[in-house]
């Protein structure tokens, strides 16, 4: 397994929406290795959730994982997933905002409105269906990563841009917030 490129903001890869991944795909030794290399380099980088899009692979996956992690302290665990050819509803109106910060646009926070609910449709990673509700932070990072899927970064849904700050000063300055 290897530790693959994060692309940065500024790449058009970012900003472009990601191909449908092929059934046939699924099962195949390079995608599946692709896979096994995106967890790995997301856990590299204390990541939470990694699209495809984001190591320059124009393809709709994504993995998600919270476990202990120094960028996220206190989030509730999530078991590793994979998501492919992801589509999200959300269900109500209801949003929550929360930071937010991406691997891609590195030691930046931001806060991000979010769906609090949503269902989620794809495939898991041997291409059977899922079909879930996911709730509070653990729809948070799937609507992070579908976003990316599509072409946007979490700065396109801020609307409020004067609460973008470091990591660092997050800390320092907004912690009571």
């Amino acid at each position: 397994m290897a530790i693959l490129k994060v692309a940065r903001l500024g790449h058009p890869v970012l900003r472009t929406p990601a191909g449908q991944v092929p059934t046939e795909a699924v099962g195949q030794a390079d995608f599946q290795r692709l896979i096994d290399n995106m967890v790995v380099t997301m856990r590299e980088y204390d990541g939470v959730g990694l699209a495809a899009v984001q190591v320059h692979e124009s393809l709709q996956v994504a993995v998600l994982e919270v476990a202990e992690n120094p960028r996220y302290p206190g989030k509730a665990a999530l078991p590793l997933s994979v998501l492919i050819n992801p589509t999200i509803r959300p269900l109500g109106d209801e949003t929550e905002e929360d930071w937010e910060g991406c691997l891609s646009i590195p030691e930046i926070r931001g806060l991000v409105p979010r769906y609090k609910r949503l269902r989620v449709i794809a495939l898991d990673r041997e291409g059977n269906d899922l079909d879930f509700v996911a709730e509070g932070f653990h729809a948070r990072v799937i609507q992070h990563e579908v976003d990316h899927l599509r072409g946007h970064v979490y700065l396109d849904r801020m609307p409020d841009l004067s609460t973008l700050t470091y990591l660092t000063e997050l800390s320092r300055y907004w912690a009571n917030r």
